[in-house]
């Protein structure tokens, strides 16, 4: 199959080094094309705007095994590493290669095939296929859907399995990487293995949530349910942490079988009429009016929203609906008067942040830095924080969501290579930044040393607390970040696995180990 490469090629009058004639030889297999840096933006750069590294070429795989050959050509190198890139949704250049390889996954997004097996429906994607895509075909074609999801859909199957896949459906299913049965991946040795829980179980959970340091996911078996028709989507308003989030631990800790919301998240956003950070963002139609004089006096710098969906079929009785959800809501403690709801369709639902992405491109800011933070918190720790980064740091806001809400511990793997606190219930917290660049808006070293502030107050109070979407610059802050047992069983998993280093450079986790020149097949 043919594969496209563009290479950044050596001056004229430069000396051809190994790793060029490695592509060389490589776009002679593959049967690939080399051209000039100008069309190479694309594997420089991430949607974090925050790094920029030059690799020595961009391929796009069609197969698994033009992914395979890539990798083994990689090992024949001295020093050549590989990365794979989904549709570049890092913040901190976990997905380039400096002077190595970036495979563009998105050339191997066709698969999406239903499978039955004793009657259960999954669907075998293709690593490189958008989870939007997954989603309109699913539901188009089949009547199903995957059943945990993250909030936008524009990422990779690939590259969130890589991490974990987060979103309000998290607290019933767990993470995306909790359902999935199967994977086809490419290692560092450059092998093809399809594995799952009984076949190849090492490399299976090593992969999910892996960051990319084991394999490459070319194929995921996901698991489907029946979709839902219509969603009835909900947001109401809190002024005081301690309700807002023993409200939100109670439903995500009700038993199946007991009626619940089908999905809870949350979030911050500051007291005011802030039209980026404030009331403004609240209400869910044009027709709806946040009045703020339902706030209490008492309320602080910021309020807390619990943002909440019932899923229900065209055949489902209207008072039913109703009846469910005034049931749930009649046990929580929010502001009476501040409460929004609307009705639609499941897809819409779900696509709901391409909205937010059209309406940030109009203004200019997709495009520029995304200083990002994701953490895990400790439930135990999640009050304390709130207390000295939402209503202190953050009490302005982040010029984007502040999302805050629980997940629990029980709904997560820990055969898997993701690292959560050790508590139960631990909260995921989320600043997503959409500043506009400057002159209108803060530097992004300004908005990383916000960070990195948040992140020496969680150290120095000792908190029970993970990065999501990790990146460090030490050896000793990996150890840290996945605790001796662990750090130990990753290292493991890296030596059978990637011996020599040549996957997912961009985490800077660990150094290629160089090896002796050959072109040898």
């Amino acid at each position: 199959m043919i594969a496209c490469a563009e290479h950044f090629l050596p001056g004229n009058d430069a000396e051809p080094k190994p790793d060029d004639d490695v592509v060389s030889s490589l776009s002679k297999t593959l049967g690939v094309q080399a051209i000039t840096t100008d069309d190479l933006g694309i594997a420089s750069k991430d949607f974090g705007g925050l790094k920029f590294v030059k690799p020595l070429a961009l391929v796009r795989p069609y197969t698994t095994d033009d992914v395979a050959r890539v990798v083994r050509a990689a090992g024949r190198s001295p020093t050549l590493t590989v990365a794979a890139r989904g549709n570049g949704h890092s913040i901190n250049g976990q997905a380039m290669a400096e002077h190595g390889l970036v495979l563009d996954m998105r050339s191997m997004n066709e698969l999406v095939q239903l499978v039955r097996i004793n009657g259960a429906p999954y669907v075998d994607v293709s690593g490189g296929a958008l989870w939007e895509d997954v989603l309109k075909r699913c539901v188009s074609e089949f009547g199903l859907a995957p059943r945990s999801w993250t909030d936008y859909l524009s990422l990779t199957v690939g590259g969130t399995l890589s991490y974990a896949g987060v979103s309000g459906q998290a607290f019933r299913y767990g993470p995306q990487t909790s359902n999935v049965t199967e994977l086809e991946v490419v290692t560092g040795k450059g092998e093809t293995i399809v594995c799952s829980k009984t076949q190849s179980p090492e490399l299976f959970f090593a992969v999910l949530g892996g960051l990319g340091q084991f394999g490459i996911i070319t194929r995921a078996r996901i698991v489907l349910q029946e979709a839902p028709h219509t969603v009835r989507w909900i947001r109401v308003v809190y002024s005081e942490f301690e309700e807002f989030s023993s409200d939100a631990e109670w439903l995500v800790r009700r038993e199946e079988g007991e009626s619940c919301f089908d999905y809870v998240e949350g979030f911050v956003f500051v007291n005011s009429d802030d039209p980026s950070n404030g009331w403004p963002n609240l209400p869910l139609d044009p027709q709806q009016v946040f009045d703020p004089i339902h706030i209490p006096p008492s309320a602080g710098p910021v309020l807390y929203c619990l943002e909440l969906a019932l899923h229900y079929r065209h055949s489902d009785n209207p008072s039913r609906v109703d009846a469910v959800v005034d049931g749930l809501l009649g046990r929580l403690r929010f502001i009476k008067g501040l409460k929004f709801q609307v009705d639609m369709g499941y897809t819409e639902f779900l696509l709901r942040v391409k909205r937010d992405e059209e309406h940030a491109k109009i203004n200019g800011v997709w495009d520029a830095p995304h200083p990002w933070l994701n953490l895990f918190v400790s439930k135990s720790n999640i009050s304390e924080f709130d207390s000295e980064v939402f209503k202190k740091i953050l009490k302005d806001g982040v010029h984007g969501p502040i999302l805050v809400y629980p997940l629990l511990r029980n709904k997560w793997d820990s055969r898997q290579s993701v690292v959560v606190p050790e508590s139960d219930i631990f909260y995921i917290v989320a600043l997503l930044r959409f500043s506009p660049a400057p002159p209108k808006g803060p530097s992004p070293q300004l908005l990383v040393e916000q960070n990195r502030q948040i992140l020496q107050l969680c150290l120095a109070k000792a908190f029970d607390f993970k990065l999501y979407f990790p990146h460090y610059h030490s050896r000793q802050d990996w150890i840290n970040h996945f605790g001796n047992h662990q750090w130990s069983r990753f290292v493991e998993r890296k030596t059978a696995f990637d011996p020599m280093a040549i996957l997912a450079p961009g985490q800077k986790i660990f150094s290629r180990v160089p090896q002796p020149y050959s072109l040898t097949q």
